[in-house]
C-alpha cells in the first residue's frame, strides 16, 4: 500500500487528511472513504481481469 502513496511522510499525510476534513467535513468523511474504497476495489478488479486476459492470449 505504501508504494501507492509514494514518498509522503507522516506529516504530509496528516496535512492532506486535515485538508480533506476541512473541505468535505467530518460528517461526510465516511461516505467519501466508502466511495474511495469502492473505486479502488473496482480498479483492482479491472486490473486483474486485464491480466487474466493477457495471460490467456499469451497461452494461445
Amino acid at each position: 500500500m505504501f508504494g501507492l502513496i509514494g514518498n509522503f511522510g507522516p506529516w504530509e499525510l496528516a496535512l492532506i487528511l486535515v485538508i480533506v476534513l476541512i473541505v468535505v467535513g467530518p460528517g461526510k468523511l465516511p461516505q467519501v472513504g466508502q466511495s474511495v474504497g469502492k473505486a479502488l476495489q473496482n480498479f483492482r478488479k479491472a486490473k486483474d481481469e486485464d491480466l487474466e486476459e493477457l495471460e490467456e492470449k499469451k497461452d494461445e
